[in-house]
């Protein structure tokens, strides 16, 4: 496909992918910079591009994965890794407004039975919840993928069984 063809069929498909963008951010200035952003890297990867397969889904798959590869990003960027020797940072408790005394002791319960793990299963735990990727985990602790997967399920099922009456 040559440049001026592309081009042509990358502005027809320009209202519909600012309409996608604006389901997916629910903000017009974030839809704006996806849809800038997207229309960027379909030009800079035109060669990449196969003729006469679906130009629209091509473009719909680049805004998705700008969009999600964004969040991720934005989470990480917000997500803090305790690294003192005594989690002085994990152990502070958490600013919870519940409205009831029950609420309150659930939550004392659940921060209990949480911070009673060992580190090597709470660390992972807490940061699985943040919204860390096994992936991103075990390369921030320096662990294998498999270790990080088991201490979370590990810590899960031990949660549970602690945790029973709270469930009900």
């Amino acid at each position: 496909m040559d440049a001026a063809k592309f081009r042509r069929e990358l502005l027809e498909v320009q209202s519909e992918l600012h309409r996608f963008a604006y389901k997916l951010t629910a903000d017009r200035d974030e839809a704006n910079d996806l849809l800038q952003e997207t229309s960027l890297k379909a030009l800079d990867n035109m060669d990449k591009y196969m003729p006469d397969t679906n130009f629209k889904g091509w473009m719909y798959t680049i805004m998705r994965n700008i969009f999600i590869n964004n969040y991720r990003k934005v989470v990480r960027d917000q997500t803090f890794v305790d690294r003192t020797d005594n989690l002085y940072h994990m152990n502070q408790s958490l600013e919870i407004d519940t409205d009831s005394t029950e609420g309150n002791y659930d939550i004392k319960e659940i921060r209990r039975a949480v911070n009673s793990l060992p580190s090597e299963y709470r660390i992972p735990f807490a940061m699985h919840i943040s919204g860390f990727k096994y992936r991103e985990i075990a390369e921030k602790l320096s662990l294998p993928l498999g270790t990080v997967k088991s201490r979370i399920f590990f810590t899960r099922q031990r949660l549970q069984s602690q945790l029973h009456d709270f469930i009900a």
